[in-house]
């Protein structure tokens, strides 16, 4: 039992040393480059908002007319 207990112990100390390990390798970005990507994010969001906005309203109206005959 007790080698079972250690053998998990020390799997869970490997475990999280190999992902020390990967972190390690990661290639950051850095400040200005993370204030541009989500700025680009928010600004391509807020684009694709407005024009799936612009088509919703178009074809509320269409179906509007077309099945309640307003």
């Amino acid at each position: 039992m007790k080698h079972h207990t250690a053998t998990i112990k020390r799997s869970r100390f490997r475990f999280i040393g190999d992902i020390i390990s990967e972190l390690r390798k990661v290639v950051w970005l850095s400040r200005r480059e993370i204030m541009y990507l989500s700025t680009l994010v928010l600004i391509v969001a807020i684009i694709a908002g407005l024009v799936l906005g612009v088509i919703d309203y178009g074809f509320a109206g269409l179906i509007e007319k077309i099945f309640l005959g307003r």
